[in-house]
């Protein structure tokens, strides 16, 4: 049926599990549903979309590693400058290294081959290019899965449980 967006006591998103599963936890009583569907679960219990722990789970901080690939994916697969989506995206340094930028998320954004070739050794304000959106690290990996559900149109509920998409 669908997936379903799983928050801490404290309203942080923790998780993405089947419904099945976010049906159990409702019915030990291990979780309040916050968010639900049309559809009904033997025609009287609607099934859930959203729900929250009743109690605080105290998960350890997992810094999200700096690729190529979860650069890319923070930037929804599209070049920064023109919005080009496509399979020739490269990486490019905001403040290129020669000028003292180095790899980090704030200073790295994905960048079609023309834009970047374009851009050279200059920054976006010396060769007038415009970014469509600042780069930053990413809250967490949970942020990059729910971002695709979000933005695929599923699961429009989620957005206002999650900051920034």
């Amino acid at each position: 049926m669908s997936k379903v967006l799983v928050l801490n006591a404290s309203y942080e998103p923790l998780n993405i599990t089947s419904w099945r599963r976010a049906v159990v936890l409702l019915l030990k009583g291990k979780a309040e549903q916050l968010e639900y569907t049309d559809r009904y679960i033997y025609a009287k219990f609607p099934v859930p979309t959203v729900i929250r722990l009743r109690y605080y789970v105290r998960v350890p901080y997992k810094e999200i590693p700096l690729t190529r690939r979860n650069i890319l994916e923070r930037d929804a697969h599209a070049c920064q400058y023109c919005c080009y989506k496509g399979d020739n995206l490269t990486l490019d340094h905001v403040v290129p290294r020669s000028r003292g930028g180095g790899d980090t998320w704030e200073n790295l954004v994905s960048a079609c081959v023309r834009c970047n070739v374009n851009k050279g050794n200059r920054t976006p304000e010396e060769a007038r290019m415009i970014l469509k959106t600042k780069p930053r690290r990413p809250y967490s990996s949970l942020h990059f899965e729910v971002a695709r559900y979000i933005k695929s149109g599923r699961n429009q509920e989620w957005r206002k449980y999650v900051i920034g998409i």
